[in-house]
């Protein structure tokens, strides 16, 4: 059972709303960069879950540039084949790793879709809630987010891909029942960021729709996140297995930021900054 949230308990990582509004004032968007502590992410299942590799694995995306560092305990691949995990292999898998990451300096988001690890891992000093289930998978993820007032990064998430659905409708009524759950829940507007969840309950031509009609969601008034790092629509276009994909995933991000992307979540920091530093200058020539 995931423990309730308590609005006695003082706010950890409470520079959070701060820091993101510092990042979202950049003329490029800020990078997220990917820490999983997991035996099986779709493309760096394994290599990250000694403590002593995390750390390292952090320092490097730090020294790359990055602005976020987001970590996950959990497997949420968005194909088939994700095994679920407890709240406790989760926690188990954070402990040893969490407090060295924050203690690094960079803003830390917990990613996952667990009230309970989520508590944890803010009290460890992460200022940012990833839920890649958009508040709505558990019930006691948006009181939490609410009581200890952090941003909180709010996905497009479904259990199945269905190519017969108009998946930008889809989206955005997904995206008014979270904002419908965070109103209720007390959730500040200004803290919230959309995630289109690229590749998660989509096919290859939906995540590539979404990424192309990604101004649509600016209806929201919301900053967007797009993580289409090493996506799998990316081989559908081009064959190659994830650690193949940096171009493509260049490609996907530059698109996502102009169409307003504010936060691009990558594998790839300091090639995808670089890319992203590279188009600014170029528009600034106009």
């Amino acid at each position: 059972m995931n423990a309730s949230p308590s609005p006695s308990v003082p706010p950890a990582g409470s520079a959070g709303p701060d820091v993101l509004r510092t990042l979202l004032g950049r003329p490029i968007p800020a990078l997220m960069g990917v820490l999983n502590v997991t035996p099986d992410s779709f493309s760096d299942g394994g290599e990250f879950i000694a403590p002593e590799q995390a750390l390292a694995r952090a320092r490097a995306m730090i020294d790359a540039g990055v602005d976020i560092i987001d970590i996950g305990a959990e497997s949420t691949r968005p194909y088939k084949g994700a095994r679920p995990v407890t709240a406790e292999d989760e926690l188990a898998r954070l402990k040893p790793v969490l407090a060295g990451v924050v203690a690094l300096g960079v803003p830390v988001s917990i990613d996952s879709m667990k009230a309970e690890v989520v508590a944890f891992a803010l009290d460890q000093g992460a200022a940012i809630a990833n839920d890649v289930w958009g508040l709505q998978r558990d019930a006691a993820m948006a009181p939490l987010v609410a009581a200890r007032g952090v941003p909180v990064i709010v996905m497009h998430n479904r259990d199945d891909a269905d190519p017969a659905i108009d998946i930008i409708t889809d989206m955005k009524t997904f995206f008014l029942r979270s904002l419908d759950i965070a109103a209720k829940a007390g959730i500040a507007r200004d803290r919230i960021v959309l995630d289109p969840g690229i590749g998660f309950g989509k096919t290859a031509e939906q995540s590539m729709t979404a990424l192309a009609r990604l101004r649509e969601f600016e209806m929201f008034g919301l900053p967007i996140l797009v993580g289409a790092s090493r996506k799998r629509f990316i081989a559908s276009v081009s064959p190659s297995e994830p650690k193949e994909r940096l171009a493509g995933s260049i490609a996907a991000h530059l698109i996502a930021a102009q169409r307003g992307a504010k936060i691009i979540r990558t594998h790839d920091v300091a090639e995808t900054l670089q890319a992203l530093r590279v188009a600014h200058a170029i528009e600034g020539k106009q």
